[in-house]
């Protein structure tokens, strides 16, 4: 073994005479455990706002998704829909068409998006089968609409009321002088059939009907739409399918994946976790200095026995290695007992639903590998920091 580590490991497991000395290094290595223990938890706190802010708008958005880069639609061909069917890694895809539109109800007027769907949608989202509120999902080849419920209460409009009508104008197409209301307007009587509930702002945004429906209502021809909606297989490589569609479309497309069509969302949850990082990393780095002298109260307490080796011929620079290692040592320990017992805590709070938000939402949490690693690292890199300062303190001069 490595001469300054089997000494370092010897000053590590055994006691000091100095009961003072003993006490101050019980202190620097709790102080390190719960540090790394605070910060695991809070990661891991996050990730699990992360993930409980990401699902509203998974509900909403494909793995991957395609709209026009000029103009609101595109041409959608037969060829090109046959070379999607075969490509390797997709699991189904939809067209859809959204335009934003103004629907009426009871003498109550609302702006939200129109989204035309075809019958593949309910395989593509999830927001069918999960996030309906109340009633069903619409039927192809109808006048069904499914709404937010946002809209809903906006209009105060229920499910199947036919004593009056919920209609949606559509600004017409051209340029001509328009000499009534009739011929500005496409306009239909829509029939709800359901109403779905996932956030504030999403429940106040769409309103679902049939794609040719929307076509219709836009002056639209059958192939003219304005995205395509592709869920992936669990293990396809979505960089390699995007590459694909990019061949398929060419320049005129553009293809985003979950991050990029959120991509203000994910920066804001990013800059967020950084942030919280750097401020808990603060406080590691307070522990850490008081540390350091921790680490430099050792070295004179083995002044007697350093001099010893000193004298029997080991080098400065070993002596110094000696209290590196250390504290390195009791940094990486102390981190991994903060960070094994976080891991407790985030599992309980799993399990146990410990700390609620409210009587039925638990705070959210995720166990992470990569949360631990960052924990570590960052322990460890600091805890080298601070025991190099210290042990740059051992020096002939310490000896005179």
């Amino acid at each position: 073994m490595n001469f300054p580590l089997y000494i370092a490991q010897r000053y590590l497991f055994s006691k000091s005479k100095t009961n003072a000395i003993n006490i101050i290094t019980r202190i620097a290595a709790v102080g390190i455990v719960m540090g790394s223990l605070a910060l695991f938890v809070v990661l891991s706190v996050f990730s699990g706002l992360r993930e409980f802010s990401l699902s509203f708008s998974n509900d909403f958005d494909p793995d991957i998704k395609a709209t026009a880069i000029k103009g609101k639609t595109f041409v959608f061909s037969p060829n090109q829909e046959m070379q999607i069917k075969n490509l390797e890694g997709i699991a189904s895809y939809s067209k859809v068409l959204e335009e934003k539109v103004l629907f009426f109800f009871d003498g109550k007027e609302q702006v939200a998006y129109l989204k035309g769907v075809d019958a593949r949608f309910t395989q593509t989202n999830v927001i069918a089968k999960n996030n309906i509120f109340n009633g069903k999902w619409l039927q192809p080849n109808s006048y069904d609409v499914v709404l937010g419920y946002g809209i809903s209460e906006k209009l105060s409009l229920g499910l199947f009321d036919f004593n009056n009508a919920f209609e949606v104008y559509v600004p017409r197409k051209g340029k001509n002088v328009i000499e009534s209301e009739a011929d500005a307007f496409n306009k239909a009587a829509l029939i709800p059939v359901g109403i779905y509930a996932v956030s504030e702002e999403l429940d106040s945004k769409y309103v679902f009907c049939d794609l040719l429906l929307a076509q219709k209502l836009l002056e639209l021809q059958a192939n003219e739409i304005s995205g395509i909606e592709i869920k992936l297989k669990p293990n396809a490589n979505e960089e390699n399918v995007i590459l694909k569609l990019r061949q398929i479309f060419g320049d005129t497309i553009s293809i985003k994946n979950r991050a990029q069509q959120n991509a203000t969302l994910y920066k804001m949850l990013n800059t967020e976790n950084f942030i919280l990082y750097l401020i808990f990393t603060l406080v590691i780095i307070m522990i850490l200095f008081a540390f350091a002298g921790a680490v430099f109260m050792i070295i004179i307490d083995k002044k007697d026995h350093l001099k010893t080796l000193l004298s029997l011929g080991t080098p400065i620079k070993s002596l110094r290695s000696i209290f590196l290692l250390y504290g390195l040592l009791l940094c990486v320990i102390s981190g991994l007992i903060g960070i094994a017992l976080g891991s407790a805590i985030v599992f309980a709070q799993k399990a146990f639903n410990l700390i609620m938000i409210t009587e039925t939402l638990p705070y959210p949490v995720v166990f992470e590998a990569q949360n631990g690693l960052i924990v570590l690292v960052t322990i460890t890199f600091l805890g080298f920091i601070s025991s190099w300062i210290a042990s740059s303190r051992v020096s002939k001069a310490l000896f005179d």
